[in-house]
C-alpha cells in the first residue's frame, strides 16, 4: 500500500498536524479517559457509602425494634401479667393492690431502660378493672384506627409493627399483640400496644451524609417522609432521582416494609463536579503549554520560510533584492545566506551576459522584421507589372467592356495590399483577395483557367499572415497553367483541421521533376538567400516566424501531372 505523502502540504499545515497527532488528540483522549476512570471510582464509592448509611439506617431500625418486639413477647406470654388482667375483682381496693404489685413494678421497668419504647398501653375488656394509668377498656378503641384493624385482620399471635395514625407524633410506629390466654379459664380479650419514640426514629432516619428524600414505606404506602439535608429537593424534582431501598422484610414483624431513599444525581455526583474541575485543571497546562511552545517554534520557522519564498517569486519577476540576513546558524539562516549569494550572482550574471544576449536578440529581430516588410513589397511591383502588361496587350488588339472588370479587380487587389496595416487579416479577406487575382489571370488565359474556392465556414474568420495564399496560387497560375497547351484548373480550399486549419493551393499543370522538386524544398531552409520562387519562399519565411514549429509547409508535385501545395497550422 502507497504510504500517504506530505510533500504538498504547507510547513504550516504540517506543523498543525503534528500538534494535533502529537500533543492535542493524545493529551485530550488522556484526560477523557482519566476524567471517566476517576468520575467512575467517585461516583461507585459515593453509592457504596449511599448504600452504606441506608443499610446503617436499616440496622439500627431492626436493632431497636427487635429490642421493642422482645419486650412485648416477654409481656404477652407472661403468667402473671395474664393473671392479672383476666382476673375478676370483687372490689375496688383488690384491683389496686394488684396494679401497683404487677403493674408499676413491672411495666414501668421497661420505659426508662429501652430509649427506643415512648409508652406501653395494655387493653382488655374485663369490666372489673378499673381503667386508667397502663391500662385501657378496648371498647375505647376506635374499630376503624388502621392499627387496630390491621391487629385484627393479622391472623397471627406474633407481635406485629403497625403505624398509629391517630398519633400527632410522625412517625408514629407501634408493636401491638394479642396476649395469649395461659389459664384458658376466661374469656378477656387482651391486647399490648407499645409505642416506638418518634424521635429515636426521626434520628435512625436522619442518618444519612447525603442530601434528599427519605420514606419509610409499608408497601406503596408511605408512612413517613423526612427531608434530609436540604429541603429544596421538592416530590417533582425526584423525577430522574437516586433511588436506593433497602428492605426490612427480613423481620416477619416487618411485612412488607422497607425504607426508601430518594437523592438528586447532582448531590452524589458533587464530588464528580470537582475531580472533573480538577481535571480540567491539569489538563489546561498541558495543552497550553506544549501548544505556545509550537506556536512560537513554527512562528519562527514559517515566517523565515514565507520572507524566503516570497523573495524566490519576486526573482521570477526580475527582482533581485537581498533577504535581510541576521546571520543565523540554523538550516533557514544558512538557506538565507545562499540565496543572497544566488540573488548577487543571478544579478551579476544578467547585467553582464543576459542584457547583452538581449540586445542581440532584438536586434536580430529588427533585422528580420525588416527583412519581412521588404520581401512582402517585392510582391506588389512584379505581380502589378504583369497585370499591366497583359491589360495592355488586351486594349491595343480590341476595345471590350471586360476591361473595365480587369482594372476594378486590379484596383481591388491594390487598394487591399495599400489598405492592410496589420500583419494578420481574416481567411475571407485573403480569399477576396486570391478571388480578385484569379479572375484577372481567367481574363488574361481565357477558357485556358478555371478555378474553385472552397472554405469551411468556421474558418472564414481565422486570422493568417496576409499574402499567405495569394502568392502561391499567382506560382500556380504562372508556373503550372501557363507553359500548359490545354486547359488547366486550380483548386484553393481551406479546411478545419482540430483547433487549427488546412490549406491546399492544387494545380494539374506541368508540376516538376523529382530533382526540382528536391532542389526547391532545400532552397526553402535558407531563408536569407533571395533569388527565384521568391513569392514561396516568402510565405515559408513569414509562417516559420509567425508560428515557428506549429506551421508545416509541405510542396508535392509530379511532371507534368501537377503540383500540391499544403499549409498546416496546428493551433490558431
Amino acid at each position: 500500500m502507497k504510504l500517504i505523502a506530505f510533500h504538498n502540504i504547507r510547513l504550516r499545515s504540517k506543523m498543525l498536524i503534528i500538534y494535533f497527532l502529537s500533543v492535542f488528540i493524545p493529551v485530550v483522549l488522556t484526560n477523557v479517559i482519566f476524567y471517566n476512570i476517576t468520575t467512575n471510582n467517585v461516583k461507585n464509592q459515593k453509592m457504596r457509602d449511599l448504600s452504606l448509611a441506608m443499610e446503617q439506617m436499616r440496622n439500627e431500625l431492626s436493632y431497636q425494634a427487635d429490642a421493642v418486639i422482645g419486650i412485648a413477647t416477654v409481656l404477652y406470654t407472661d403468667a402473671i401479667l395474664n393473671d392479672y388482667l383476666d382476673t375478676k375483682y370483687v372490689n375496688d381496693s383488690d384491683y389496686v393492690y394488684n396494679y401497683h404489685s404487677y403493674i408499676t413494678d413491672m411495666l414501668e421497668k421497661y420505659t426508662p431502660v429501652y430509649r427506643a419504647i415512648k409508652s406501653i398501653e395494655l387493653y382488655t375488656n374485663n369490666d372489673t378493672i378499673i381503667y386508667g394509668g397502663y391500662v385501657y377498656p378496648i371498647s375505647g378503641i376506635n374499630k376503624q384506627v388502621s392499627w387496630y384493624k390491621q391487629l385484627m385482620s393479622s391472623g397471627t399471635a406474633n407481635p406485629i409493627i403497625v403505624e398509629d395514625s391517630e398519633s400527632v407524633s410522625k412517625p408514629a410506629l407501634s408493636v401491638v399483640v394479642r396476649m395469649s390466654n395461659t389459664t384458658g379459664l376466661n374469656v378477656f380479650d387482651k391486647i399490648i400496644k407499645i409505642d416506638l419514640h418518634p424521635e429515636l426514629v426521626k434520628q435512625i432516619l436522619s442518618n444519612v451524609t447525603l442530601e434528599g428524600n427519605v420514606y419509610l414505606m409499608e408497601g406503596d404506602k408511605v408512612h413517613y417522609k423526612l427531608y434530609s439535608g436540604d429541603k429544596s429537593m421538592s416530590d417533582e424534582s425526584e423525577d430522574g432521582a437516586i433511588e436506593i431501598a433497602e428492605d426490612l422484610s427480613g423481620k416477619s414483624y416487618f411485612n412488607n416494609w422497607r425504607i426508601v431513599g430518594k437523592f438528586q444525581e447532582r448531590q452524589v455526583l458533587e464530588e464528580v463536579r470537582k475531580s472533573k474541575e480538577f481535571v480540567l485543571y491539569m489538563a489546561l497546562p498541558n495543552i497550553l503549554i506544549p501548544s505556545l511552545i509550537i506556536i512560537w517554534f513554527t512562528r519562527s520557522l514559517n515566517q523565515r520560510l514565507f520572507r524566503i519564498l516570497k523573495q524566490m517569486k519576486r526573482v521570477k519577476n526580475h527582482s533581485f533584492e537581498l533577504i535581510e540576513n541576521e546571520e543565523m546558524n540554523d538550516e533557514i539562516g544558512q538557506l538565507t545566506s545562499e540565496f543572497n549569494h544566488m540573488t548577487m550572482q543571478l544579478r551579476s550574471l544578467i547585467h553582464d551576459v543576459y542584457m547583452a544576449d538581449i540586445q542581440k536578440k532584438e536586434l536580430e529581430l529588427g533585422r528580420k522584421q525588416s527583412q519581412l516588410h521588404a520581401l512582402q513589397s517585392q510582391i506588389n511591383p512584379h505581380f502589378l507589372f504583369n497585370s499591366l502588361e497583359t491589360i495592355r496587350m488586351r486594349s491595343l488588339m480590341k476595345s471590350e467592356d471586360e476591361t473595365a472588370k480587369i482594372i476594378h479587380h486590379l484596383a481591388k487587389i491594390f487598394r487591399k495590399s495599400l489598405s492592410w496595416g496589420r500583419d494578420l487579416v481574416s481567411v475571407r479577406d485573403e480569399l477576396d483577395l486570391v478571388d480578385s487575382f484569379l479572375k484577372i489571370q481567367k481574363y488574361r488565359f481565357g477558357d485556358k483557367l478555371d478555378y474553385l474556392i472552397e472554405v469551411d465556414d468556421d474558418c472564414v474568420s481565422r486570422l493568417i499572415p496576409k499574402m499567405t495564399l495569394q502568392p502561391l496560387v499567382e506560382n500556380s497560375s504562372i508556373h503550372g497553367i501557363e507553359p500548359m497547351k490545354q486547359p488547366g484548373f486550380i483548386r484553393v480550399s481551406v479546411r478545419k483541421s482540430g483547433t487549427g486549419i488546412v490549406c491546399t493551393i492544387a494545380d494539374n499543370g506541368v508540376g516538376m521533376s523529382a530533382e526540382k522538386l528536391s532542389q526547391l524544398q532545400s532552397d526553402m531552409n535558407h531563408a536569407e538567400e533571395l533569388g527565384e520562387s521568391i513569392g514561396m519562399r516568402n510565405v515559408f519565411l513569414r509562417l516559420k516566424l509567425f508560428y515557428g514549429d506549429e506551421a508545416k509547409f509541405s510542396i508535392d508535385s509530379v511532371k507534368d501531372q501537377g503540383t500540391t501545395i499544403r499549409i498546416e497550422i496546428q493551433s490558431l
